[in-house]
């Protein structure tokens, strides 16, 4: 599917002005050769955790291990890792196994090759990738929350493995295809990874090995953590492998991924279970999408069982007020 011109036309402004291999053939291949391997817990806030790696499909996913009990897989996004649930996942733990990944590319996890289309980073792949990671710990089905870039995959699992995902929870995303068609300066301004990490290669991964601080330095990904977590954050910046597979995932988001996102619109295909979405009070998707009745108002289009309301804390609410989150979460998993 080719760009809209709204898309294409801020992608080149934004530039103007700012200056692997595809996945196996099926999702079994996925599940073949896998191995665990274990790392002594580290010293975290609030509880113990085990932290490991799982292979599946010829990469190595790493996550961490909360609790015991039914399953949740928490996914992070740009630009954190599975570190972000660090005080959240504690607080699910008491009656719930808690899976907290990263993500390919970032953190821990092993960084596939790309392909001319960015699929191995299109998150249909990311997708699949997890839940194989899912079934090999012994999770078929399992609840699933996801942030930011993690929030797109995790509604991307829920359209592509409906009956894996028992309940589904986004935070303060809205659909990829329905982001771009709603694009505009304020969007280009505000959503700026979108537009720079999108362009081809090298431009954005010079841009981000320059100066991997800077992305924690601005609104946009700015913590009220220590020099301990943003340098545990940051490594994965100061990776050139890491950074160019980060750059491949938002190439996908502005290419396969909205076709992937248009087809099924077309089909009007649906997210079939509850679905739970929280975001950011007086952030840009509580005041830039008030005409189609706020993020809710979108997400309607597509999961009809969704509810949510805005969170204080700013777009990483889940990591900057848990307190006010896992509730919330709790009451939903019920």
């Amino acid at each position: 599917m080719a760009y809209n011109p709204t898309r294409r036309s801020l992608l080149k402004r934004f530039a103007a002005a700012s200056v692997g291999t595809l996945l196996p053939n099926t999702f079994s291949s996925l599940l073949q050769a896998q191995t665990i391997t274990h790392h002594q817990s580290q010293n975290m806030p609030e509880t113990d955790f085990q932290s490991s790696h799982i292979e599946v499909g010829g990469n190595k996913i790493f996550f961490r291990r909360y609790g015991k009990g039914p399953a949740i897989l928490m996914v992070h996004g740009f630009p954190r890792t599975s570190l972000m649930w660090r005080h959240l996942a504690p607080k699910l733990a008491n009656d719930h196994t808690v899976i907290c990944v990263d993500l390919r590319a970032y953190g821990q996890s092993g960084i596939p090759a790309s392909s001319d289309n960015h699929f191995p980073y299109s998150k249909r792949a990311m997708a699949a990738e997890l839940v194989a990671v899912m079934e090999k710990l012994g999770f078929p089905k399992f609840i699933l929350v996801g942030h930011d870039r993690g929030g797109r995959v995790s509604y991307r699992m829920a359209l592509d493995h409906p009956e894996r995902i028992e309940r589904l929870a986004v935070f303060d995303v809205i659909p990829i295809l329905e982001a771009w068609n709603r694009s505009d300066e304020r969007f280009a301004r505000t959503y700026w990874p979108w537009i720079l990490l999108s362009q081809q290669a090298p431009l954005p991964e010079s841009y981000l090995l320059g100066a991997p601080k800077a992305v924690f330095e601005n609104p946009f990904g700015h913590g009220s953590f220590g020099p301990d977590i943003l340098d545990q954050y940051v490594q994965t910046y100061r990776d050139p492998a890491r950074v160019h597979g980060i750059c491949e995932e938002y190439r996908a988001a502005a290419t396969i991924d909205v076709e992937h996102d248009q087809a099924d619109k077309s089909a009007n295909r649906k997210i079939q279970c509850p679905m739970l979405h929280l975001w950011a009070e007086g952030g840009p998707l509580d005041t830039f999408y008030g005409k189609d009745g706020g993020p809710l108002g979108i997400w309607r289009q597509w999961a009809p069982q969704v509810q949510g309301q805005a969170m204080h804390g700013g777009h990483f609410f889940p990591e900057e007020n848990p307190d006010d989150t896992a509730p919330l979460l709790r009451k939903f998993l019920v």
